[in-house]
């Protein structure tokens, strides 16, 4: 074996690097090989995967070295080259990718079909447009031109320096790019795009590898900010290779109820920004809108206040939002064993503090139907919600109203404690400013007053069964 630069080493002797091909079949994603063609990969549990490899040994080709681009440069020396976030005016979008749309990023878009992600992407590319400087072009691979001219007059994203095009070959992409010269770039989606010189069906995964790795060379060099739709598969997840992922800078999830207006956009993957951020979006007829306050969607606003409701803020990212959880409480009819329907919170939650509750305020609520859900279709999972799904229960149970104007939050542990959590004061905060005059909070935490807000702290369950019993009952 030499080690002169360029030389090949065998690796099908002992003690050099790699193995010996076993020929057959080998998986696109981790490389598994298996003598017979499967559907599953066993390795990395990929379906569709596994494509016919050669029988030929693996080599090691060891290449000469060649001048880099530029030499290597001290981390702390100053880059004038710097790329910045630029907003485009969408306020909800530029939260949730950091400021804005930084030139050269490749972002991948993906939602359930028909939640509005085209929509979306009409508005983003027409503010774009309308900042002056480069335009901004679409290509879609789906739909018409004049299908999308249609919706785009629907919704008033109509500019002229917005560029359309249907296609679905990248060499067909790139030559618009060299036309247009886009500052934005947006493809929908991926999947519908191919090479010509790479083997495979449209959308399959080395198609989508390929595609996916010469727009982003591209955006890199020529510094286009560019959006791809991903189409997501029955469970949710982004469909084609795993590593669709890697290759993208910034991966978000368009989602929301079809029966709803009400649209979040969510950051799962940022290198520009956070991943915890949401942003918050309302469709409609004429397209869709940023909703920069969206706590009233989440609360009923009633007057009256009725057992079985109790208010409470999460925090999503820096954002606080009001939600509102209900209860109903009905006598079981199953000889003893109650029912449990959830709807957005954590069913398992939610059940601990059934049997939390039934512990420390000596309820028997295994012989109740319990019924539980939050308001406006937004799902809440944090802890700090507890206190509100407890005091809620126990309100329809006690058939005591608490207060409209209340809200409570909290974490409550199998011990019955209510524990601390962060970000008190900001939902304090959020609090006061939307009216709430009084507000639950665990014993211990640290606050600074808020000019019209009662803060009550509550140490125990039994604490706060003992505050609900203040309230006047039915009848």
């Amino acid at each position: 074996m030499s080690d002169a630069a360029g030389s090949v080493l065998d690796v099908t002797k002992p003690g050099t690097i790699g193995k010996r091909s076993t020929g057959g079949f080998a998986c696109t994603e981790c490389g598994e090989t298996s003598v017979r063609w499967v559907g599953r990969c066993p390795e990395c549990q990929a379906w569709g995967t596994m494509a016919e490899a050669g029988a030929r040994a693996a080599a090691l080709t060891m290449p000469a070295p060649v001048s880099p681009r530029e030499a290597a440069q001290p981390i702390s020396r100053p880059d004038a080259a710097v790329a910045h976030a630029k907003s485009i005016g969408i306020g909800e979008f530029d939260r949730v990718l950091g400021g804005g749309i930084v030139p050269g990023a490749v972002l991948l878009l993906a939602g359930e079909p028909g939640v509005g992600k085209s929509t979306l992407l009409l508005e983003v590319a027409q503010k774009f447009a309308a900042l002056g400087g480069a335009p901004a072009l679409m290509v879609t691979g789906e739909e018409s031109t004049a299908q999308v001219r249609a919706r785009a007059a629907r919704t008033h994203t109509v500019h002229s320096e917005f560029y359309l095009a249907a296609e679905n070959d990248l060499g067909a992409i790139l030559s618009h790019l060299d036309t247009v010269k886009p500052g934005l770039l947006i493809v929908d989606s991926v999947q519908t795009i191919a090479s010509a010189s790479v083997d495979g069906v449209v959308g399959g995964v080395p198609q989508i590898r390929a595609v996916t790795a010469a727009l982003s060379a591209v955006a890199k060099q020529r510094g286009i900010a560019t959006v791809l739709v991903g189409h997501v598969t029955k469970d949710g997840s982004i469909a084609g290779p795993r590593m669709l992922e890697h290759l993208v800078d910034v991966v978000l999830y368009f989602e929301g109820d079809r029966h709803t207006s009400l649209r979040m956009l969510r950051a799962i993957k940022n290198r520009y920004g956070a991943t915890d951020e949401v942003g918050c979006f309302e469709m409609h007829e004429e397209g869709i809108d940023e909703l920069p306050d969206p706590s009233g969607l989440f609360i009923s606003g009633r007057d009256v206040a009725v057992p079985g409701t109790c208010v409470t803020v999460t925090v999503t990212g820096r954002r606080p939002l009001m939600s509102e959880v209900q209860a109903l409480v009905s006598g079981s009819n199953a000889g003893g064993s109650g029912r449990r329907s959830v709807t957005d919170l954590d069913p398992s939650r939610v059940n601990m503090l059934l049997a939390v509750l039934s512990r420390h305020a000596m309820i028997n609520m295994a012989a109740l139907d319990v019924y539980a859900a939050s308001v406006g279709g937004i799902r809440i999972t944090e802890p700090a919600v507890d206190l509100a799904v407890l005091m809620a229960v126990a309100s329809a149970v006690a058939e005591r109203a608490l207060p409209s104007t209340l809200c409570a939050i909290g974490e409550v542990s199998l011990s019955g404690d209510v524990r601390r959590i962060g970000g008190l004061q900001r939902r304090l905060s959020e609090a006061a400013r939307l009216g709430f005059r009084t507000a639950l909070v665990p014993a211990g935490s640290d606050w600074t007053r808020i000019e019209g807000l009662n803060v009550v702290d509550i140490s125990t369950v039994a604490d706060a069964w003992s505050y609900l019993s203040q309230f006047r009952g039915k009848g």
